[in-house]
């Protein structure tokens, strides 16, 4: 649907409306004028004017202005039909003073110091230096309240005081109260206590007075004066000349004799905008030991350095300190909040923060408007974002560019390709020029769904307007082709860049070292990450985590141990993620035991882990059968307060069917619907799955009846386990029913569909119709698998004590087949095939040899032959033809997952 909060009705189009001129003077009347001529001294009459020439006709009105040809449809452009301004007032022009009649300088009127007295301010001297804020603030409040104290510090020692302090009173009576008790005994000294004499006052706006009547400062008053104003001006100019430097700004700071307010408050703006909240507050704190009051300013912008470290208890505390200093918030503090809780995808207090501000200051910007609509849009809550939008319309706001932006980047976020577009629209339509930042929300949007030739559209289109790549944009097209696993696009976008004269930054090397890992290439991924030290790049977690993921997948724990080692070398801090991915690594290699002891490096580490870092082990459990310790872990989960999600579910169902206990999973599923969470089609999947393994085919079609009714979607592998149960209970009708259900869905049977079907009617002891599907697979395009053709030669030869002649050449050709594919089969399964070829051909024959053609190579060795021997004598044997097929799948869902 369109998005109703970009459009305007016509009515709230701001239109151009011009006033009519008023006069600069009312027209005299009659009786006035007789009067004034009645009072004119008697002398004789001037001589008549010169007739002056009559005035210029008065210009043509202006010509109405043209009606906006948006505004029917925009709410966000009161830029394109902005009224012009009025004419401006034209005083009448001054008569020039008589030469003979000069104007009287004004006489200043006399001041006395008590025009300059601040009521309720008070003076208190003589105080210990060793004596607190508090102290004295808790001393003379029995004579009022008080707004403010300030103790001065001494100069040079900022742990005490200068011995004396001022008081601010809410009203001039409570201060002559205390001015009342000048002498009292305090802490074993006489303070002196009198009220402002306004001298202070009086000499301040005589500076002022001075400054204006000269136009210029007034000059230092020694030498030490002009060095410190020589020392602030150098440290402002390294902070705007040289912000990377923080060296030299430190030492430009430090050389400053005596630092003012508002070089300290340049100081924390600078740590602020690197995040360095611990130096900010160093700041902060050396300068109310100084004496030195912070005003909103400064309290501001120690909030703005918690809110860039993203850390927002401390931005609240301040916020507290603010509060009860008596400093109230500005609307520069509340945007600051709401943007840091806006990155960190808190938009519930950056809501409540929005509304606090509302209340308190009435009138908001459209910067504030933003950040609230980015915190929304950051967390997908669009319906609030168009809420807002409208909002700030209606107040007369007109959305800057970044609201624009922050929409589209949350429509990016839900995938919502149809209102990305529309606002990018609108943007234009508001006489917005579409910057890097506006195409790079539609790369994203792209990559993310998957769309990465409609995104490579879009930067060419970038490109015709003038608007160059940077490296953020060239890393979304690399990273949306590395998804779809086109490396060798990814890697020609990474060489335009070059060509360009971009040089790759951390992000591009991450995702380049990620491409690699993912190919495999793991000694590749080993030189970019060196390449980044080399450059004197710090490698994150985001580069070391892929490379410890591919020695995992890849069976080297070794290696994969030496890297994690490596990163802790380097000083980056192993993350929860990285231990994740140590743990599935050694839960692939089957080595549980030690998966679980790197959870003891975690806890000593002071990483606590989460509900990814239990799953994972509970899925290694699941694997080797070990339900209870599954459960055990099941238990921690949920005893440690983490989110219970559908993939915790999963990993003990698949223990419960594993294990054949389908009554336990039906708890689960149970307790499933008690938290709330909904059966997926995953979740089925291992259901069915648990009941095919037991072969009750009327437990497996009432759940493929449920997921119908619940509007779960069966997939391919739903089928082909539900096509297992009825092969396992005998039921090859049932089984043709499924596939004529799954062609009327539009889905086509795959290579395991074929191969389950192939095993069941091998099991109904029709070899006909199972080479005739083997066939049937190769028409519709599958290339059969080592399973595929191990199934059905297993299942032939196993079902068949006397070949006949159809199957017999079937199986010559299969074997022919395999042969040509280079396919051979392990030692355990030629033992097992030499024991009922044994039983088909006893002197050997055709078959025979086509079969051992592909057997292992070592298989006419004496060892083996005697093997087999005994093997056929005794006729023990506990392979099974019937392995079930669903381990495959299963590993493929949880891959998925």
């Amino acid at each position: 649907m369109p998005m109703q909060f970009l459009s305007l009705p016509t009515a709230s189009s701001p239109t151009s409306h011009l006033l009519p001129p008023k006069p600069f003077f009312k027209p005299l009347s009659s009786a006035s004028a007789s009067a004034s001529s009645f009072r004119r001294p008697s002398q004789p009459p001037p001589p008549p004017p010169k007739p002056s020439p009559p005035p210029p006709p008065p210009p043509p009105p202006p010509p109405p202005p043209l009606p906006n040809p948006l505004a029917s449809k925009l709410w966000l452009s009161s830029k394109l039909s902005t009224p012009p301004p009025p004419p401006p007032t034209q005083a009448p022009p001054r008569p020039p003073p008589s030469p003979l009649e000069p104007e009287p300088e004004p006489e200043p009127a006399p001041c006395d110091d008590e025009d300059f007295r601040q009521k309720g301010k008070v003076f208190v001297g003589n105080l210990p230096l060793r004596v607190r804020k508090a102290e004295v603030a808790d001393f003379f409040r029995q004579f009022g309240p008080l707004d403010k104290v300030e103790l001065v510090r001494a100069h040079d020692d900022p742990e005490r005081n200068a011995g004396f302090c001022f008081l601010y009173y809410s009203s001039a009576e409570d201060g002559e109260r205390a001015a009342e008790v000048d002498g009292v005994d305090f802490r074993g000294r006489s303070l002196t206590v009198r009220l402002d004499d306004g001298r202070r006052g009086r000499a301040r706006a005589e500076d002022r007075a001075r400054w204006v009547d000269h136009g210029r400062r007034r000059e230092p008053a020694s030498p030490w004066h002009r060095s410190r104003d020589e020392a602030c001006r150098e440290f402002r100019g390294v902070v705007e000349s040289r912000p990377h430097d923080w060296q030299a700004v430190v030492s430009a700071f430090e050389r400053i004799p005596k630092p003012s307010r508002r070089e300290f408050g340049l100081m924390i703006v600078y740590y602020a905008k690197r995040g360095d909240k611990h130096h900010a507050r160093a700041t902060f704190e050396n300068m109310r030991a100084r004496g030195i009051e912070p005003n909103a300013f400064v309290f501001t912008s120690l909030v703005h350095a918690y809110a860039v470290a993203r850390d927002m208890r401390g931005a609240l505390s301040c916020v507290e300190e603010m509060k009860a200093e008596g400093i109230e918030l500005t609307i520069v503090t509340y945007s600051i909040l709401i943007a840091g809780f806006g990155k960190i995808n808190d938009s519930q207090s950056a809501d409540k923060l929005f509304k606090e501000a509302k209340t308190n200051l009435g009138d908001l910007n459209g910067i504030i408007y933003s950040n609230i609509i980015h915190a929304h849009c950051q967390s997908g809550n669009m319906d609030r974002a168009e809420e807002l939008v409208r909002e700030m319309e209606e107040d007369g706001i007109d959305a800057p560019i970044d609201a624009y932006h922050s929409m589209m980047h949350g429509y990016t976020i839900i995938q919502d390709e149809k209102k990305c577009l529309i606002v990018f629209e609108r943007l234009k339509e508001c006489c917005f020029t579409p910057s890097i930042i506006s195409y790079g929300c539609l790369i994203n949007l792209y990559v993310k769904i998957g769309k990465v030739a409609k995104a490579i559209a879009i930067s060419k289109e970038m490109e015709s307007y003038g608007i160059k790549h940077n490296n953020k944009t060239y890393s979304m097209l690399i990273s949306g082709f590395i998804h779809l696993h086109d490396y060798t696009n990814a890697f020609s976008i990474f060489e335009e860049m070059i060509k360009s004269g971009l040089q790759p930054d951390r992000a591009i090397y991450n995702l380049l070292i990620e491409a690699f890992c993912k190919m495999g290439n793991m000694d590749r991924a080993i030189r970019i990450l060196e390449k980044m030290q080399k450059e004197r790049m710090q490698a994150s977690n985001r580069a070391f985590r892929p490379i410890i993921e591919g020695y995992a997948v890849a069976g080297d724990m070794k290696r994969a141990l030496d890297i994690f080692d490596l990163m802790r070398r380097s000083g980056c801090a192993p993350t929860v993620m990285t231990y994740n991915a140590l743990i599935h690594g050694l839960i692939r290699k089957n080595q549980v035991e030690r998966a679980v002891s790197v959870l003891s490096k975690m806890s000593t580490a002071g990483i606590t882990p989460n509900e990814h870092t239990y799953t994972i082990i509970m899925r290694g459990y699941a694997a080797n059968g070990d339900i209870g310790k599954a459960f055990e872990y099941f238990t921690k989960i949920k005893e440690g307060g983490l989110k219970l999600d559908v993939y915790i579910y999963e990993t003990l169902l698949r223990a419960c069917c594993k294990s054949g206990r389908m009554q336990s999973a039906l708890a689960v599923t149970r307790e499933m619907s008690s938290q709330k969470i909904m059966r997926n089609t995953f979740v089925y999947n291992i259901l069915i799955d648990g009941w095919a393994r037991r072969g009750d085919v009327w437990e497996a079609a009432d759940l493929m009846k449920q997921m119908k009714e619940d509007g779960v979607p069966p997939n391919i592998h739903t089928y082909t386990s539900y096509i297992n149960a009825c092969c396992k209970a005998g039921d090859m009708q049932r089984a043709e029913k499924v596939i004529e259900e799954m062609a009327g869905v539009g889905l086509k049977p795959n290579l395991k569909t074929y191969t389950t079907l192939i095993k069941g009617w091998a099991r109904a002891s029709l070899p006909d119709r199972a080479l005739k599907c083997f066939e049937e697979m190769k028409l519709v395009g599958l290339k059969p698998d080592e399973a595929a053709y191990h199934c059905l030669v297993t299942s032939l030869l196993s079902r068949a004590s006397v070949m006949e002649g159809s199957t017999y050449t079937g199986v010559l050709s299969v074997c022919r087949e395999m042969f040509e594919n280079d396919l051979t089969v392990d030692m355990r399964t030629a033992v097992h095939w030499s024991r009922w070829l044994h039983k088909i051909e006893r002197t050997g024959g055709a078959l025979t040899e086509a079969l051992q053609r592909i057997f292992p190579p070592d298989w006419n060795s004496l060892e083996v032959l005697g093997e087999v021997s005994d093997s056929v004598n005794t006729g023990d044997s506990d392979y099974s033809s019937d392995s079930d097929l669903s381990d495959g799948d299963e590993n493929q869902d949880v891959d998925d997952n």
